[in-house]
């Protein structure tokens, strides 16, 4: 599971074969920010683990990506694009592309 494409998938409901370039459903599109949450915080609270995961906050676990790009920022078009830089999990580095 790639949470960039489904986040992706989320903003622009696009669909991979090209046949749908303003979205499928278009007027279910949500916004990047509503698609980070349902990721984050939203799955957190999903599976009851929000006082230990979902958000950046002192005393939660330290699992999170530093990604290419600021998809809060770029065309939603291009997240699929985005790269991984690296991976923090439980505040130690397991993953940091070759620069």
């Amino acid at each position: 599971m790639n949470p960039l494409l489904g986040i992706y998938a989320a903003v622009t409901r696009r669909t991979v074969d090209g046949k749908n370039p303003n979205g499928w459903i278009p007027e279910q599109k949500i916004s990047v920010e509503d698609a980070i949450k349902c990721y984050t915080i939203n799955a957190a609270y999903a599976s009851f683990e929000e006082k230990i995961k979902g958000s950046i906050e002192v005393g939660k676990l330290a699992d999170f990506v530093v990604l290419s790009e600021d998809i809060l920022t770029i065309d939603p078009v291009k997240i699929k694009d985005v790269r991984v830089d690296m991976t923090v999990f439980d505040g130690e580095i397991v993953y940091e592309e070759e620069q």
